[in-house]
């Protein structure tokens, strides 16, 4: 119970920034929540869901084969700390940054806008075949392939309470992105993600 307790602290100290950070699927959820309220972001969580879980297992097929390798899980470590330190730039920049995020015009349902701006968005892609690929190696170490379905149950659920909640206040007309609040948040998210960054660095020596 203390191992996945300690995992599950990880998993949502490094996710929750990911999740919560500006980006197309926020500004596509704000847009569909105005219209829809909750139950948009929830099924815009669900066409996330649809292409993250397939990508992790795809993921998880990877760590089996490069297990052979002595120095994979160290420079897995290495690759992920450095990529944890670039995003929480990102985010910092992105707060203080003049520029709001672009307009977005729904054309398709909320699941498929869903699905279509997780598997193009190059961000998503990197995130997980660096800091998610090292948790997922982390999971598999301990749950052998059943480690693949603790960090998505353990990652998705946030997608889905900050998705659903985001559109249920977008549609009571709460501005979310102007929130002095909400910018704080990131802020303290970001300095998350650099500490774990550090960790991972350190596991990695």
């Amino acid at each position: 119970m203390e191992t996945i307790l300690e995992f599950a602290i990880i998993v949502i100290g490094v996710s929750i920034s990911g999740v919560m950070s500006p980006g197309p699927l926020f500004a596509a959820n704000l847009v569909y929540g105005l219209k829809e309220g909750a139950q948009s972001g929830i099924k815009m969580a669900f066409g996330h869901a649809i292409v993250e879980l397939p990508l992790m297992l795809l993921l998880g097929i990877g760590v089996f084969s490069l297990e052979l390798f002595p120095e994979f899980r160290t420079l897995i470590s290495i690759f992920g700390g450095i990529t944890l330190f670039i995003f929480a730039g990102i985010q910092i920049k992105t707060i203080f940054s003049s520029k709001k995020i672009k307009a977005f015009n729904p054309k398709h349902g909320a699941i498929f806008t869903g699905i279509t701006l997780s598997a193009l968005n190059p961000f998503f892609i990197v995130w997980w075949i660096t800091i998610g690929f090292n948790l997922i190696s982390d999971a598999m170490l301990i749950w052998a392939f059943a480690g693949i379905f603790v960090v998505f149950i353990l990652h998705i659920w946030m997608d889905f309470v900050w998705l659903g909640g985001v559109a249920f206040f977008a549609s009571k007309g709460t501005k979310i992105l102007s929130s002095r609040n909400y910018k704080i948040l990131m802020i303290g998210l970001s300095g998350v993600l650099i500490y774990f960054g550090i960790t991972f660095l350190i596991d990695a020596i």
